[in-house]
């Protein structure tokens, strides 16, 4: 039986900002962090995409909020930027960078301290999983015109 074969990349970004959380009403103090985002992206079967115009774009991204007090930057001046709030948001905004370049983010895991993560997953969502079939069966479709162009041959 054929293997099926995903390729994806693995991605980690560095996200240099400060931020004050708001608890109960009461602002805390503004502190520094290195919050680090790793996403996962599924090639499509498609197109060629070098693999760092992935990189590129979303570096690009995440470059309007380097070394800034995150409080005071759309859309965390009216959320407030926890890790999770961060992450909801970021990942939706590089799901349509992956998805303009042909790709399919599935995965975000983010992190502000080296033993804690918040992951995002797609991998349940009917427009990942319909992908991985369209790229199943264009596998299959390549095994089976082999096996017969080795046995016309």
């Amino acid at each position: 039986m054929a293997k099926t074969t995903f390729r994806e990349y693995k991605f980690k970004f560095y996200l240099n900002a400060n931020h004050f959380i708001v608890i109960n009403g009461k602002e805390g103090e503004i502190h520094p962090h290195t919050w680090e985002f790793m996403v996962d992206i599924l090639m499509s079967d498609q197109k060629f995409v070098q693999f760092d115009a992935y990189e590129k774009a979303i570096d690009e991204y995440f470059n309007k909020y380097q070394n800034h007090i995150l409080n005071e930057v759309d859309p965390f001046d009216h959320m407030i930027p926890t890790l999770e709030n961060m992450s909801d948001f970021f990942a939706n905004d590089i799901r349509r960078i992956v998805k303009n370049l042909g790709g399919h983010l599935v995965k975000m895991e983010s992190s502000e301290t080296p033993t804690r993560s918040y992951v995002i997953s797609f991998e349940n969502e009917e427009e990942y999983l319909d992908s991985v079939k369209r790229s199943s069966e264009k596998q299959m479709d390549e095994v089976i015109d082999e096996i017969l162009n080795r046995i016309i041959d």
